[in-house]
Parts: C-alpha cells; structure tokens; sequence
C-alpha cells in the first residue's frame, strides 16, 4: 500500500524510511498502525504518538480523528496550509503513569515559508478498552 501525500510530492511506500524517524520502515512502523482494522491497535503511548505524527505527515485526517480522545476530539481537522514540509519528530520522553495513562514528549520540526517552526509539547494519552487515545497536551 502506498499513500498519496501531496504537499511532499512522494509516497508512502511500505519499504520507504518512516516518516516517524524511527529508523524503520513505514510498513513495519506506522504504517501497520494506519493500514486496515487493526490501524487504533499502536501497543504504547510512544508508538500512537507517533504514527499521529507520521499521519500529520502524509495528511491522513481520519486517523488524526480516529485515535484522539472522544472527550477532547475536535469536529475536524483543517488540512495542513500549502507548501509546510515536515523536517522530523524527537521523542524526548515516554512515561508510563500506570498501565492506561501515559505522557509522551516531543519536539516535532517544520518550515513554511522558509520559515522553521517547532512544537515542544508533552502529550498525554489514555488507554480505554486496549486502545490508545491521545487526549491532550500542554507546551512546555
């Protein structure tokens, strides 16, 4: 399966880097979590954030929506604005509260414009019947 993401003019192709910087191939690393049923199955806190962040990426809105919290999820997602390339994800913490809640820690780079942009925010995510949500996050 490749995915058509428009704003980096590339595909998503499994054997292709993740674009979640993990060192992995997209169809061993995200992509499995945004591919068919078992795409709300990420098995950590760390591994939803980051295929949120690999779905930012490559556009796919409904699975944005699909793995945020019911109590916190917006009606919609706007589309990412023309020309904002994604430069790369650093996993600065994971932190395991108990077994159904966690915080991930993360710098996420971009440029528009030819300007550079960074999100530093420590996100939290809640497990409801085996499956991971993001609810929500602060910025340091």
């Amino acid at each position: 399966m490749a995915i058509e993401d428009s704003r980096l003019g590339a595909n998503a192709a499994p054997r292709a880097a993740c674009p979640c910087g993990s060192g992995a191939s997209y169809g061993d690393c995200c992509g499995r979590w945004h591919a068919g049923p078992l795409h709300l199955a990420a098995p950590t806190a760390e591994a939803l954030m980051r295929s949120r962040y690999s779905a930012f990426v490559l556009g796919l809105v409904d699975y944005l929506l699909d793995t945020w919290h019911p109590d916190t999820r917006p009606p919609a997602i706007a589309p990412s604005e023309p020309g904002l390339r994604w430069l790369g994800l650093e996993v600065r913490k994971h932190e395991a509260q108990d077994a159904d809640h966690a915080t991930v820690e993360f710098v996420a780079r971009s440029k528009l414009g030819g300007r550079a942009h960074r999100l530093h925010e420590k996100s939290r995510f809640v497990r409801e019947g085996g499956r991971w949500f993001y609810l929500d996050g602060e910025l340091p």
